[in-house]
């Protein structure tokens, strides 16, 4: 039947729609366009300045009312971690699955994704806790189906007419479909959790769900809805006054209904436009339910998951990114059939190192807090105290440098997120000074009080900044540019947007009008941004990690040398004499490690040289080294020998190709299979070329031949390197050249060659260049007389080196990734010739080894070889440097 299906070409696309999971995008853009389609006008008639306005007159214990009960909301949420650790018998401590239940909360209603950032964290905090991937994995699925049975209760409420929804059912009809739809999901619920399939599926055959059980779920699931709207009812009655809980539990549940529909994070788009709507249907103008919608996201949302961000950047840190990056399938897909359907790509290798990144967001938190506070006017009695115990020029001054602190805190968090040494300790001196300032700006303690709370955060996790510094490609300042020049905007905006009518209560308003006139945001922001810039420029020109890209010099050469007088090389060996490759000494100058930046990888060439008992250590000193910097490492070019240490360092393999070695004892030209090889021979000779190999240092005029050749050779396009070799005169005079001349002594091609430093048992074809217009067989017979020329040396080995995607994914069992290559090698022949030189190679009878590249699990495959494509093509320098 698939087959059948796959002939018609919509199948084709569904089906690769259905792969790239493009509809977990589509179907919530449709969705929150479609509401906002139906509720522009009210968004049209949003005030922000009124907004703002409303929000500044709220009295101190309404909000501190508001701020307890939504934290006890957030709590609630926490008996469905007390309840999976009931059913499944889970060896966990109170606080630890109160702690665990906090986070995973949070960041779902921020996050959201279908509940796949709770059922990540839950699987990486039980983890810490000696709960296996597996257990959590039926956990998480046993508790995806409970989360909205609450919302379901609360629509049999609206149907039966327990909380009205006014005339909003009646002017939206499609929320009527809505409702009865989400209501329909108890009885199903209920039915499914008792059915026989469900206990086989999900209950993992211990038979079917206790009625205990699915009480205690609906119960659980029914207190965090009627919380969150009851916080919702608060805030309306806080900001609105004369409104009936009735109206506003029913308005709540159908715009959660649409939020939940919508598949947004936290409902946003679809949610806020259905309270408008409703709002707007009650009598109330649209500032104040803007002010509503605020104050819910505040307090609801933002303020327990900054809550959840410090708890996290001390619950996950390094363990975690370690146990993320060793885990197993079970791991890595702890969701049911229709969770998977909207996983996204590297939710765990972002889960797996959470603690650095809260961590950053915090201080980038802390910038916009800044950025908010020196944008808002500050309440009319601060200000007013402002103005008669400090100066003038003293609040002139902390706004500014609080402008400016703000915009360097979002800078920096990038670096705090990466774990940078330097980011942490500037940051710690910003936040310091910014709480400083924007304390003497207007006596905003609150604002003062979260940079200090962050900074505390900052200080207890100090060793988990050991980072010199970070590689960041320019792609990324440039977006930092664009961000940073958006945000000024965004400050410039809000400033100018909300200060209006403000200061008209102050005595003085003419005196301190430079504050919350349009012209001074303005210049704050050029002057916040230009600081920003700056710092940002001097990030990109004084990073620590450029030096790591540097080649290896005449001293490094020279160490090169000596080191090869006392261990073996290997084939890959002569091309660290490029010049453009790093040299990483380890295990006190026993192991030498050569390797190129690309991007944030240090790529290995071939593997480490030295003795083999010493290269597993060398390699946990490398990536050491590499962790500092933020790197990761790759092996290009593996050997077999070398993949067991690699695969116990948590390394995958893709196959890049096989190299073709000819073992020279058994190379001979007798016999029917070398008849054509013979042919060439004969005919080369009898007509009077001849053949040489000529050994360092080269005469000039020798040189220049051989340049022309070269020259001719190349026609223009860019000479690739890393794995190989290029006409440089210092790097040629390194190895013996072998030259083929017509009988007129014109060097018609030639070929270096590259030693394998082990004793004279092998060597290597490097460049092989030759005119245009020679003789058809002038390679063959080049290739015939270097080989018999190293079997009179006493050589064993001839490489004529690799066939790119050879004999790879030919199996019907290879990774989907050796399969692409695998039709890449058939079918792209006309850019490359795969088939070709390998067909060319198998005339000399060689032997194939195959190679491999070996990184680490939680780099992107394609990504990588986009890299090693950009490392291998870098342009050429004068002197080899690249």
């Amino acid at each position: 039947m698939k087959e059948k299906l796959e002939r018609y070409k919509i199948f084709r696309i569904l089906a690769s729609i259905y792969r790239i999971k493009a509809v977990r995008l589509l179907i919530p853009i449709a969705v929150i366009g479609f509401v906002y389609w139906e509720g522009q006008r009210e968004l049209r008639q949003i005030s922000f300045g009124r907004t703002i306005g409303e929000l500044r007159r709220l009295p101190a214990s309404s909000v501190a009312e508001i701020f307890l009960f939504a934290l006890f909301s957030v709590a609630a949420m926490s008996l469905y971690d007390f309840m999976i650790r009931r059913h499944f018998r889970l060896k966990v401590g109170f606080w630890s699955t109160f702690r665990y239940a906090w986070i995973a909360n949070t960041f779902n209603n921020i996050i959201g994704f279908a509940g796949l950032t709770g059922a990540g964290l839950r699987t990486i905090l039980y983890k810490k806790s000696g709960i296996s991937p597996a257990l959590m994995a039926s956990a998480v699925v046993f508790l995806s189906p409970v989360v909205v049975t609450g919302l379901s209760i609360l629509s049999w409420g609206i149907i039966f007419g327990w909380f009205t929804v006014g005339g909003l059912l009646q002017e939206h009809r499609w929320l009527v479909f809505a409702v009865w739809g989400m209501a329909l999901y108890l009885p199903l619920f209920v039915l499914m959790q008792r059915s026989t399939l469900f206990a086989k599926w999900f209950n993992r055959g211990e038979g079917r769900t206790p009625w205990t059980t699915v009480g205690v779920s609906l119960s659980a699931s029914f207190l965090e809805w009627a919380c969150a709207g009851v916080t919702f009812w608060l805030i309306t009655a806080s900001v609105l006054h004369d409104v009936a809980f009735r109206d506003v539990i029913g308005m709540y549940s159908i715009a959660a209904i649409a939020g939940i529909l919508s598949m947004a994070p936290g409902g946003i788009g679809a949610f806020d436009l259905t309270v408008l709507l409703g709002l707007e249907q009650m009598g109330f103008p649209s500032g104040r339910a803007m002010a509503v919608l605020v104050l819910f996201r505040l307090f609801y949302y933002i303020v327990p998951w900054l809550i959840g961000l410090i708890l996290s950047a001390f619950e996950l840190g390094s363990a975690a990114k370690r146990a993320g990056e060793s885990a197993d399938p079970a791991t890595e897909l702890p969701l049911n059939a229709w969770q998977r359907l909207w996983r996204w790509p590297g939710q765990f290798r972002f889960l797996s190192d959470l603690g650095a990144w809260a961590l950053g967001k915090l201080v980038f938190i802390s910038g916009i807090v800044l950025l908010l506070s020196a944008a808002t006017p500050g309440l009319l009695y601060r200000l007013k105290l402002s103005e008669e115990i400090l100066s003038m020029p003293i609040m002139r001054i902390s706004h500014l440098l609080s402008v400016i602190i703000g915009f360097m805190l979002i800078i920096l968090s990038r670096g705090i997120s990466l774990r940078i040494r330097r980011a942490y300790v500037w940051t710690g001196i910003l936040l310091l000074a910014g709480a400083i300032f924007t304390f003497t700006k207007a006596f905003d303690f609150e604002e003062a009080i979260f940079l200090l709370v962050v900074g505390v955060t900052l200080w207890l996790a100090r060793s988990r900044f050991y980072r010199k510094g970070a590689a960041i490609d320019v792609r990324n300042y440039l977006m930092w540019y664009v961000l940073s020049a958006v945000i000024a905007f965004l400050y410039f905006w809000i400033g100018s947007h909300v200060h209006h009518g403000w200061l008209r209560h102050l005595p003085t308003a003419d005196r301190i009008h430079w504050m919350f006139g349009p012209k001074p945001y303005a210049m704050t922001a050029c002057i916040g941004l230009a600081g920003a810039w700056l710092l940002l420029t001097m990030m990109l020109l004084l990073r620590p990690n450029r030096r790591m890209a540097a080649g290896a010099g005449p001293e490094d050469l020279r160490k090169l040398r000596l080191f090869l007088q006392d261990h073996h090389g290997n084939l890959l060996t002569h091309m660290l004499f490029t010049g453009d490759k790093s040299f990483f000494w380890a295990q006190q100058d026993q192991v030498l490690i050569p390797y190129a930046k690309a991007r944030d990888k240090l790529v290995v060439l071939g593997d480490p040289l030295g003795p083999t008992k010493l290269v597993p250590d060398a390699i946990a000193e490398f990536q050491q080294y590499a962790d500092e910097y933020a790197m990761s490492v790759v092996f290009y070019q593996a050997t077999p020998e070398f993949l067991p240490i690699y695969h116990e360092y948590g390394y995958r393999f893709f196959k890049l190709g096989e190299e073709a070695l000819v073992h020279l004892e058994n190379f001979t030209l007798s016999g029917k299979k070398a008849a054509d090889l013979r042919s060439v021979r004969n005919r080369f000779e009898r007509e009077g070329y001849l053949f040489e190999v000529v050994t360092p240092p080269f005469a000039d005029a020798l040189f220049a031949e051989l340049k022309t050749v070269s020259d001719e050779w190349i026609r223009g396009r860019r000479e690739k390197g890393f794995s190989l070799g290029w006409f440089d005169r210092i790097y040629l005079e390194e190895a013996p050249v072998a030259l083929l001349k017509n009988p007129q002594g014109l060097i018609l091609a030639f070929a270096s060659l590259a030693p394998g430093y082990d004793e004279g048992r092998t060597m290597s074809i490097d460049l092989m260049r030759h005119r245009s217009g020679t003789p058809n067989g002038t390679m063959d017979y080049l290739f015939i007389k270097l080989l018999e020329w190293c079997k009179e040396q006493g050589y064993q080995i001839f490489n004529l080196g690799n066939a790119p995607l050879s004999s790879v994914g030919e199996s019907k069992s290879a990774l989907r990734e050796e399969r692409l290559a695998a039709l890449v090698f058939q079918y792209c022949g006309h850019w490359y010739g795969f088939k070709g030189l390998r067909r060319y190679k198998e005339k000399f009878a060689p032997e194939w080894e195959p190679r491999f590249l070996a990184y680490p699990n939680w780099v992107s495959l394609p990504v990588l070889t986009v890299d090693l494509v950009r490392l291998v093509s870098r342009r050429v320098r004068e002197g080899g440097k690249r």
